[in-house]
């Protein structure tokens, strides 16, 4: 009895206790980033079958979201959605700003949608600010590689709040993906559908094991980073104003040269 008694008592308090980490959020409601997006994609740095035109190198717009755990816009080992298909292929965002609208409508599991200008090269900078919320503290976004079948960087429910504050600053770099719904091997491969669709996966330097796939550098242990992406906590007084580039140091004189 005193057993069955002490499992009802945890499963009662197990049951009381908030689903998801950003449930447990109690810094002050809102807060404002600026997020900068620098792509590292050179020539240098990716030289097989590096693309130099038709077209060259260079990165989509971004597209992301501040949200809860209710939602996610993708997720590795799992399937793109419909939206995330048309970005990752084709640049296209209708279809993903409806799935995001209607998930904001049905289940109130976002906050607000951001966006950064494209980057005509490989490498270079973008940036905008984003807002997140006590109860929508996760960040997720999608750029797209252009060009390339279906591959896309970003992040997937990054969580900017830690308890009781909001995080200051954080830096992530990033990797490609590939999103599990066009099966060509190089960034120029004409379009050729998956079927049955496969999942999102990561692209390394061994997966795929091809050696026609364009990210495939079987001499390294892990490939370079392909872009950086960082936020910075706005404070109250810079609300509301662009964010100067010179605020942040270029990592490359290709940076340089493409952010003057």
């Amino acid at each position: 009895k005193v057993i069955w008694t002490l499992l009802l008592t945890i499963l009662g308090c197990a049951s009381s206790l908030p689903v998801g980490d950003d449930s447990i959020c109690t810094a002050e409601e809102l807060a404002k980033y600026s997020i900068i997006f620098t792509g590292k994609w050179s020539q240098t740095a990716f030289p097989k079958q590096y693309p130099l035109y038709r077209p060259p190198a260079q990165w989509s717009s971004m597209l992301g979201v501040t949200h809860s755990s209710d939602y996610s816009m993708w997720k590795k080992n799992e399937y793109a959605s419909n939206g995330v298909r048309d970005f990752a292929e084709k640049g296209e965002a209708w279809v993903l700003m409806k799935e995001i609208e209607e998930a904001g409508e049905k289940i109130q599991s976002v906050h607000g949608i951001f966006s950064a200008p494209a980057i005509s090269s490989g490498t270079g900078q973008t940036s905008t600010e984003l807002e997140v919320h006590s109860r929508h503290p996760l960040v997720s976004f999608v750029v797209r590689i252009v060009p390339s079948p279906d591959w896309f960087v970003g992040i997937d429910s990054l969580n900017l709040c830690e308890r009781d504050h909001w995080m200051e600053e954080v830096s992530v770099d990033l990797f490609p993906y590939d999103a599990g719904t066009d099966s060509g091997f190089t960034f120029s491969s004409p379009n050729f559908a998956t079927i049955p669709q496969d999942t999102v996966t990561e692209i390394t330097c061994s997966s795929p094991s091809h050696p026609a796939n364009s990210f495939y550098y079987p001499k390294l242990k892990i490939l370079p980073p392909i872009a950086h992406v960082k936020m910075v906590k706005l404070k109250k007084n810079q609300l509301g104003f662009p964010v100067p580039y010179n605020n942040f140091q270029a990592k490359s004189n290709e940076v340089i040269d493409s952010v003057s």
